[in-house]
C-alpha cells in the first residue's frame, strides 16, 4: 500500500512559542511512539543557537531528535540517504528562503526529500520552513518583500508565511496573485498550523486566539478572492476564523 504523503506550514513553534502546542500538534501527526524528528537549520546556516533551541525543546519530548548540518557536513551521500529516509518528521526552521533552496539542491537533499515525502515522513516547517515546499512563495530572502516563484513543488501553489504579523505581506502577497506572478496560494498568520494530506488541506488548528489561515486567489484584473478557512484551537472545537479579511481590492 503507497504511504500517505503529509506536510504542515507552521506558524509557531518552539523557536516562538513558550507554550509547545504547536510541536506537540506535529508530533501528534507523526508515524510511531517514538517519532525520529530531525530538524534542518540551513535557512540560517546552520546557527548553533537556533540548534540548540530546537534540542532543548525536543529532547524533553517523546520522540528522537537530530540535526541536519550542511554547513559542516559529515554524511557522505548514501549516509545521508540513509538518515532522512529513516527520519519520521523533518522539521525546516525558518531563514532566507532562496539560500535554503539553494544548497539544499547542491547537496542532493532536495531529491532526498521528495523520495522521503513519497515514503511517508511528515514534512514541516516556519516561515522559510513552510514556503519551500510549495511551486513559489513570499519571500524577504532579497531584503525588500517579493515574490519566489520558486520551491520543491510538493504542495501545489504558493504560500505566505507571517500574513498578519509582518508589515506589508498582506498586500504584497495579494497582488502577487492577483497579477499572476504567483499562483493562488495559502496566507499563514503567525499561530496556525496547516496539514496537508497528498496536497489537499486536511486540518487547520490555530493556539492564538485571532490567528487564521487564508486560501487567496486570483478574481478578476488585480483582484483576489481571499477565504477564511475553518479552525480548530488546539485543545478546543472548532471556530470559524473572522471574516475581516475575505474579500477585497488586491492594489492598495
Amino acid at each position: 500500500m503507497k504511504p500517505t504523503r503529509r506536510l504542515a506550514l507552521l506558524g509557531g513553534g518552539f523557536s516562538t512559542d513558550d507554550d509547545g502546542l504547536l510541536d506537540d500538534w506535529v508530533l501528534g501527526h507523526a508515524r510511531g511512539p517514538r517519532p525520529k524528528v530531525c530538524f534542518a537549520p540551513t535557512a540560517t546556516g546552520d546557527t548553533p543557537a537556533y540548534i540548540e533551541q530546537f534540542l532543548t525543546a525536543f529532547r524533553s519530548r517523546d520522540c528522537e531528535p537530530s540535526v541536519l548540518r550542511l554547513f559542516r557536513r559529515e554524511l557522505d551521500a548514501d549516509a545521508l540517504r540513509t538518515f532522512l529516509l529513516a527520519q519520521d518528521v523533518v522539521y525546516v526552521g525558518g531563514g532566507s528562503t532562496a539560500n535554503l533552496l539553494a544548497v539544499w539542491r547542491t547537496h542532493g537533499v532536495d531529491r532526498l526529500l521528495r523520495e522521503a515525502y513519497d515514503g511517508g515522513t511528515l514534512l514541516c516547517g516556519i516561515s522559510a520552513g513552510a514556503n519551500c515546499w510549495a511551486e513559489g512563495s513570499h519571500t524577504d530572502s532579497f531584503g525588500p518583500l517579493t515574490s519566489l516563484p520558486d520551491g520543491l513543488g510538493l504542495l501545489p501553489g504558493s504560500v505566505c508565511p507571517h500574513y498578519d504579523s509582518e508589515p506589508g505581506r498582506r498586500p504584497s502577497y495579494r497582488k502577487a496573485v492577483a497579477t499572476g506572478t504567483l499562483p493562488a496560494g495559502w496566507a499563514v498568520d503567525d499561530g496556525v498550523g496547516a496539514l496537508f494530506t497528498d496536497g489537499l488541506l486536511t486540518e487547520t488548528v490555530t493556539r492564538a486566539p485571532d490567528a487564521g489561515l487564508y486560501r487567496v486567489e486570483p478574481d478578476g484584473e488585480d483582484d483576489v478572492t481571499e477565504r477564511a478557512v475553518v479552525c480548530r484551537p488546539l485543545g478546543g472545537p472548532l471556530r470559524g476564523v473572522p471574516a475581516r479579511r475575505q474579500v477585497g481590492p488586491a492594489v492598495q
